[in-house]
């Protein structure tokens, strides 16, 4: 479980850690403008983003949700509620997803003065042929870069700490030359976190659909929000002690990293342009995703036409859009906290119950196809009612029960699962019962093989 909330948990963090954290700018203007205050703030954003991470992960996996509708109406009791969310949430996955392509262009200006148009139009290159990918492999590209951020955003904070930290005389308690996105520090730092979580909620959503077992989604979400939280407090400290340096820059962070070394600022540079592609990858994959919910198959169509319309509408400055477009998404962002985390509360029982008996769907659909297990009519009785007495549809939940385990029984090197395809207007439960038929126990230190246990099926 731990491992698969790992991977779930650098996913998420790589599509909230986009272009305006990643290069400091967000942080600049939320958290270090305020100065020692904004470090208060830093900290209640990250505690507001690990208990929303829980929330959208779970839900996630709870509904099995696709897109982010599944979710919305599910949580809420008023129809009207969830079509304004899922419009704000459309207009932000549009808004943010053009600003990541305006801050690859920054990224890229400022490290090697290419024009703005050249780190735009590679990025948008990237994130057409990702697009294209399934959910699994698309949060397997993401998850892979987050770790690069991390190292980096840590290396550039400690520095900042040692090197500038003890200052004789230093008052931090007002920074010149920043100016804030909003008016007063702690409703910057709620403002933040909606802004996130806003950005987020659509692809973890999707995220989250795509795994098994809400408890693990949940954790993968927690240690999402924990990391998102930790980052956030020392990239603030880091920027505050530096803000003489950074002040005036549209990538701050890529600035900080650059002066410890040239050679670092370079590498940073790339590791920045990559979560600028994690996060635009996610917002717009998301955003192709619900656009195309009724009609999946145009979704290569609908998320070509949204991602080429952000990249021609990037060029209006990444900085300005920044300081104001953020905070307007921001204050839609605080209503759907509320609502998600309020509405988790009370469904937190339900959400538990379901992950027991898909864990119970797991073990017992591990009987049925596993050659050296017993699978009884007993079995096959608790196997249906717990089918029936899930939240979602029952083939949907049975065809995602079934290649699950066949993964992993096909990673046992005990177990020699062969290979199958399914038919037109067949299951893949049904196909994966016919295969384990033919499935064998592998004895590697006998020349016998093919040898199963007896079932009743």
């Amino acid at each position: 479980m731990l491992r698969e909330a790992l991977g779930i948990a650098m996913a998420v963090t790589g599509v909230i850690i986009g272009a305006g954290f990643a290069s400091g700018q967000e942080l600049l203007q939320y958290f270090v403008a305020f100065g020692t205050k904004g470090i208060i703030g830093a900290s209640a954003a990250g505690i507001m983003m690990a208990l929303a991470g829980l929330a959208m992960l779970q839900y996630g996996s709870y509904y099995r949700a696709r897109e982010h509708t599944a979710v919305f109406e599910g949580m809420t009791l008023m129809p009207w509620t969830s079509r304004i969310l899922d419009a704000a949430v459309l207009v932000t996955l549009f808004s943010t997803g053009f600003v990541m392509f305006a801050g690859a262009g920054s990224n890229l200006q400022q490290q090697f003065g290419l024009p703005v148009w050249v780190g735009s139009g590679v990025m948008l290159l990237l994130v057409l042929a990702a697009g294209m990918l399934d959910v699994d492999k698309v949060s397997r590209v993401i998850g892979g870069i987050t770790p690069f951020i991390l190292v980096f955003l840590l290396i550039g904070s400690l520095y900042a700490i040692i090197a500038y930290g003890s200052e004789p005389g230093r008052d931090l308690s007002v920074v010149e030359g920043v100016t804030p996105a909003l008016p007063v520090w702690w409703l910057s730092a709620v403002n933040y976190t909606g802004l996130a979580l806003i950005m987020g909620v659509s692809m973890a959503i999707v995220i989250g659909g795509a795994n098994l077992i809400p408890r693990s989604a949940g954790i993968g979400g927690l240690i999402a929000g924990i990391l998102f939280g930790a980052f956030l407090v020392l990239g603030t400290i880091a920027l505050l002690l530096t803000s003489g340096i950074v002040a005036g820059e549209d990538m701050p962070m890529l600035a900080l990293i650059e002066s410890i070394d040239p050679r670092l600022g370079v590498a940073m540079a790339f590791i920045i342009y990559g979560m600028i592609f994690n996060s635009a990858l996610g917002l717009f994959y998301a955003l192709g995703k619900r656009l195309t919910a009724k009609r999946p198959e145009r979704y290569r169509v609908v998320f070509t036409a949204v991602t080429v319309a952000g990249f021609i509408l990037s060029f209006v400055g990444f900085k300005t859009l920044v300081a104001h477009v953020y905070p307007v998404l921001g204050y839609f962002g605080i209503v759907l906290v509320a609502i998600m985390v309020v509405a988790w509360f009370r469904a937190r029982g339900r959400i538990s119950a379901e992950s027991d008996r898909r864990n119970l769907l797991r073990t017992l659909v591990t009987r049925r196809l596993d050659p050296r297990m017993r699978f009884t009519k007993t079995d096959r009785r608790h196997l249906e009612r717990a089918v029936d007495a899930s939240n979602v549809d029952d083939a949907d939940l049975a065809d995602a029960v079934y290649s699950e385990v066949v993964e992993e029984l096909r990673a046992d090197e005990e177990v020699d699962f062969p290979e199958y395809e399914v038919a037109e207007g067949d299951s893949a439960a049904d196909a994966a019962v016919q295969a384990a038929a033919d499935a064998e126990v592998v004895y590697p230190d006998s020349e016998e093989e093919g040898e199963t246990a007896p079932r009743d099926a």
